[in-house]
């Protein structure tokens, strides 16, 4: 899939196992987010959002796949613990 974006072509979660063009394992991912305490979740999003320009800009198709899931895969939990979370109201757009 050569013209498939790099989120494309990342691993795929079958409910039990990792799987997929990338080959990363589950523990070159990183823990599962559902495990991680509300401080490492946050340190780990944390993280990932101070390398986000550098590795969309300079990290290879895989790397960039897996930062992509990786962040997907946290902010996800993220949502999941925190779905009343505090929204700023200087954060909304009139109209």
């Amino acid at each position: 899939m050569p013209d498939a974006s790099p989120e494309q072509r990342v691993d795929e979660w079958d409910g039990d196992h990792r799987k997929g063009p990338a080959g990363a394992s589950p523990d070159e991912i990183g823990v599962d987010p559902a495990e991680l305490s509300d401080e490492d979740l946050t340190r780990e999003m944390a993280s990932l959002h101070r390398t986000r320009l550098d590795t969309l800009r300079h990290a290879s198709d895989a790397a960039l796949a897996t930062h992509l899931r990786r962040t997907a895969d946290l902010e996800t939990e993220y949502l999941t613990r925190h779905p009343g979370r505090e929204v700023d109201p200087q954060r909304l757009r009139d109209g």
